[in-house]
């Protein structure tokens, strides 16, 4: 990937404006990709580029974009859309517009993006496009739904058609609205695809769109050598992979922004409510929220509010609301995560795959979050017996780029973390399914209270949001919290006298004083109202004592039954 002839990008003749702003990016040279493919952009030519995630492939057609468009703007004022750019997800959109803008920084306002993705309803998209920008960001069915209600036209003026992640777009069932979109294209217009794979979507969509494209293949490695990204492996049990993640971080063993991929997004809340348990802050990126939410998350990530993130690869693709505007049936043949491809993470020094990847591709676009560009990461895979085959197979595919082992076992003796078991199977044990549903619950009420665009709803609609804002509330067991702290006698020998990881502002002890204090402050006779909730649990508790089980599995209902209502509120009002 390194670039070994001397090309920097001043040798592609471009506006010293986009140069500036590749400066002010940090962007020394161009990638291996970019210096083949901005010169054949610059020539007219149709590409078809396949380069692996991390490598530069949206500044590749971004740029020569950019660059022509600023030319045919010197010779023609015309203010029209001459470029429109494609992606997947929602997600993958939004990080494409703020891509191309931060190389547009010191164009404004004689170039102008937008995202159609950002505003949600048909007006605000028909809105952003009054002042006809020169480069529309949208997934395919944002733009159909568009074309469709004649917001926009492309037939006399679009120079410019880019479909980036070529293989997801089809993998997820667009094919259709691909074609019906070509509809409205001119018959004259330069194309790119770009994608991390080269299959038999990417041809069928290179032959709707292309003419005489040249194909583009980087040969490269499907992920950076051994000397950039260390990979290690850790095969053991179910339980034992709780155990030894909290182990790495609460000896401070994992340094750096770091990752976690999971399988769902149960398994997110529950690997989250028990690390807190133990002290350890993280964030969830659930598909759940709306999109805003979603990227407020991502940012404050990437900015370093946070220095741990949870991921899973059961990530929406687009809301209903969408797929009606467009008329189309979502089809997903292969439904993959815009956690581990699209979604920008900023600075990666730690992949942890808690579930292993069930594919090569997943393996390598999860772990192709670190080490990209010229940056040193580690990857750190957990499996257990059951995810051996996953393991045998990525084996198999990545020996030939590595020329033997890559993935290098980490060593641990399970039996010097004895001290920390016991502390883990007891918060392993508080982490139930009516835990993980009531954080869930917990997140999504908050995001509901929070919306500025359910302040109407809930101004005609008090009651729903007194019901809301006074729902019950999961409580954490108060007896955990002396989980926070490291005691030097569960420390592993080899590593004492290393300063273990320490809570800020831990105020369990004060807050067990306090307990304390107000119990025995003073002693009166409970009043009327008192007597009254007392009886009222007592009546509450012989129920459950006669039929526990049946009382469990009615609040487990009442849960699964908020959060759909909470969902649907949040998907048809926001």
């Amino acid at each position: 990937m390194k670039n070994l002839r001397g090309t920097t990008f001043n040798s592609f003749n471009l506006d010293y404006r986009i140069l500036k702003a590749v400066k002010l990016l940090g962007w020394k040279k161009p990638t291996l990709i970019q210096e083949k493919f901005i010169p054949l952009a610059l020539q007219g030519k149709d590409i078809v580029s396949r380069a692996r995630t991390g490598s530069g492939k949206t500044a590749a057609f971004s740029i020569p974009i950019i660059q022509k468009i600023l030319e045919e703007k010197q010779s023609s004022g015309i203010q029209c859309i001459r470029a429109v750019v494609l992606a997947p997800s929602r997600e993958l959109a939004k990080q494409l517009c703020d891509h191309i803008n931060s190389l547009c920084q010191f164009l404004t306002p004689e170039i102008q993006c937008v995202d159609l993705v950002i505003a949600e309803h048909a007006v605000a998209q028909r809105f952003s496009l009054n002042s006809n920008p020169d480069i529309v960001v949208s997934t395919p069915s944002r733009l159909l739904a568009q074309l469709k209600q004649n917001n926009l036209s492309l037939r006399e003026t679009l120079k410019y058609f880019v479909v980036d992640e070529a293989d997801l777009v089809l993998s997820y069932g667009y094919e259709s609205e691909i074609t019906e979109i070509i509809s409205y294209l001119p018959n004259n217009y330069q194309a790119f695809l770009t994608s991390a794979t080269m299959n038999e979507n990417v041809k069928l969509l290179k032959k709707l769109t292309l003419h005489n494209a040249v194909i583009l293949k980087i040969e490269e490695a499907q992920l950076p050598a051994a000397d950039q990204l260390t990979q290690y492996h850790i095969s053991c049990s179910e339980d034992e992979k709780f155990v030894i993640l909290c182990t790495l971080f609460k000896l401070k063993l994992i340094k750096g922004k770091t990752v976690i991929f999971v399988d769902t997004i149960d398994r997110c809340f529950k690997l989250k409510l028990f690390l807190n348990t133990f002290g350890i802050t993280v964030v969830i990126l659930n598909s759940e929220l709306p999109l805003n939410s979603r990227c407020h998350i991502v940012q404050q990530f990437n900015s370093g509010l946070y220095d741990t993130i949870i991921a899973s690869d059961e990530i929406s693709v687009e809301s209903p609301e969408d797929r009606k505007q467009s008329g189309t049936i979502i089809k997903l043949e292969k439904k993959e995560s815009t956690a581990s491809r699209g979604i920008d993470f900023n600075q990666i020094s730690n992949v942890v795959n808690f579930d292993f990847p069930k594919t090569v591709e997943e393996y390598i676009h999860r772990v192709g979050r670190t080490a990209r560009a010229w940056n040193q990461g580690t990857a750190l895979s957990f499996s257990t017996k059951r995810e051996a085959k996953f393991v045998s197979r990525v084996k198999k595919a990545l020996t030939k780029q590595y020329e033997g082992e890559f993935l290098k076992p980490y060593r641990i003796n399970m039996e010097e973390l004895d001290g920390f078991r016991y502390r883990c199977l007891d918060a392993l044990r508080a982490a139930t399914t009516l835990a993980v549903k009531e954080a869930r619950l917990k997140e999504i009420r908050e995001e509901v209270l929070k919306s500025t665009k359910l302040k109407s709803y809930f101004v005609e609609n008090p009651r729903d949001l007194q019901l809301i804002r006074h729902d019950r509330i999961f409580k954490r067991n108060r007896s955990l919290k002396h989980l926070k702290h490291v005691p030097e006698y569960i420390v592993p020998k080899s590593l004492r006298g290393v300063p273990v990881k320490t809570v800020q502002n831990d105020d369990s002890v004060e807050d067990d004083q306090k307990d304390h204090l107000k119990s025995n402050d003073r002693i009166t006779k409970p009043s009327l109202l008192q007597r009254k909730r007392k009886a009222y649990r007592e009546r509450c508790a012989a129920k459950r004592k006669a039929d526990p089980l049946e009382s469990f599995k009615s609040y487990v209902n009442i849960l699964e039954r908020k959060v759909l209502l909470l969902l649907l509120l949040l998907i048809l009002l926001n």
